[in-house]
């Protein structure tokens, strides 16, 4: 079930309409990390999107993906390519970021908690309701990251 599902999600997710869209969308900033000009990982956030915690964030950003080549794994550049996002987030007027994590991901729950992210509900992918479940992150953006 989870290969014929990740096919499908990396079709409807990543194609090239999809990406180019969201390229292109009102309220959105990628953020590049690159070493000696190769691509070592990307974030994308987007505004108005806010997720269902009891309570709402006040002038959030969406952190929609973040991602950095197994390679530079454990080389600085997730804290890095983060710290280029949370001044991403605060241009676009954030006051709060937020990200949802796969619960199977611990290194990534690792990360975002060391950064100062922290837990504040979960949800379900809506291909598989309670099948796969995400945790919902936030970081205050008002104060400033323990890293």
């Amino acid at each position: 079930m989870v290969p014929d599902l990740m096919a499908r999600v990396l079709r409807d997710q990543f194609g090239p309409e999809r990406q180019a869209a969201e390229i292109a969308a009102p309220g959105a900033a990628w953020v590049i990390a690159d070493v000696d000009q190769t691509l070592a990982g990307y974030a994308y956030l987007r505004n108005g999107r806010v997720p269902e915690v009891g309570g709402e964030p006040r002038n959030p950003v969406e952190l929609a993906r973040f991602y950095v080549d197994g390679v530079w794994h454990g080389r600085g550049v997730a804290r890095a390519l983060m710290d280029a996002t949370v001044r991403q987030a605060r241009q676009m007027g954030g006051r709060n970021l937020w990200l949802a994590v796969w619960q199977r991901n611990p290194r990534a729950i690792a990360f975002y908690r060391k950064y100062g992210f922290r837990t504040v509900g979960v949800c379900s992918w809506e291909q598989t309701p309670g099948a796969l479940e995400d945790d919902l992150m936030l970081l205050e953006l008002e104060a400033e990251s323990p890293v």
